[in-house]
């Protein structure tokens, strides 16, 4: 006895090998693709991995951490300056430098954060660190000069318990804030957050390498010259670092440029 085919096993066989629908679906698909890039390519990660209550406390924890290290680095950046100039200290002054840096830095995050409905906008996030970028070339560069002068003059640094004090204390606190700032741009997968960090760090290097280098030309004179030498490699790295910031955040600034209209 001869059985047909299931007419529905057969006819949804028909419908989906057919011509019209292959080439259907195959018009649907670009586009579902374009809009679920649409609606994500607006935003951070974060809006993935983070609850909207969770999101809003990190935001708060970023804005705090931010106030205070405004404060404490700018206390920071004045004594700095005036080791710099009282001792003649390039790593002082790039230290001075780069806390002021780091003043300016968290003003930017303060700005990137103060609005609690964008906590997760890519195109925000990107241009805080094109401004972070253009901050940190414009800083390297008068750090270089200053070192570069003091190397060109042969001029050492002056040691006295001051310069050790703001040392420590510089060394100390940078290097906390630092701590805080990476483990708050990891939660909220922040380029900006993860930049001040950075600057941080970079100021506690310094902190502690103006307490390396004077007590170094204490017991050997004739290294006078690493103190410059530090100051021309801080300078330097922030010069770079600037720079791929820059390269990377400039683009997606333009890619992200249309998302920000619909938020």
């Amino acid at each position: 006895m001869r059985m047909d085919p299931d007419p529905c096993v057969k006819g949804n066989k028909n419908h989906n090998d057919s011509p019209e629908h292959t080439q259907e679906e195959k018009q649907k698909r670009p586009c579902d693709i374009f809009c679920v890039r649409f609606l994500f390519a607006g935003l951070l990660e974060s809006s993935m991995r983070l609850k909207p209550h969770e999101a809003q406390n990190y935001r708060k924890k970023a804005l705090w951490v931010s106030w205070v290290s405004i404060v404490v680095t700018l206390i920071l950046a004045v004594a700095a300056f005036t080791v710099s100039f009282m001792r003649h200290s390039a790593s002082a002054f790039g230290f001075a430098f780069d806390a002021t840096l780091d003043v300016m830095s968290s003003a930017i995050v303060l700005w990137r954060y103060s609005n609690a409905a964008a906590v997760h906008s890519a195109h925000r996030e990107y241009i805080a660190c094109v401004i972070l970028g253009i901050v940190f070339i414009l800083s390297s560069l008068c750090i270089l000069g200053k070192a570069i002068h003091d190397l060109a003059t042969r001029m050492p640094p002056e040691v006295d318990d001051f310069l050790y004090s703001v040392s420590i204390v510089s060394g100390l606190s940078c290097a906390v804030l630092a701590v805080a700032k990476f483990m708050l741009g990891k939660k909220l997968t922040s380029r900006a957050l993860i930049t001040d960090g950075f600057n941080s760090m970079v100021g506690a290097i310094m902190g502690f390498s103006i307490l390396i280098s004077a007590e170094v030309f204490k017991q050997h004179p004739d290294v006078w010259f690493l103190d410059g030498s530090i100051g021309v490699l801080i300078g330097l790295i922030i010069l770079a670092y600037g720079v791929k910031l820059l390269k990377d955040m400039v683009p997606r600034v333009r890619q992200t440029r249309n998302y920000e209209r619909f938020e």
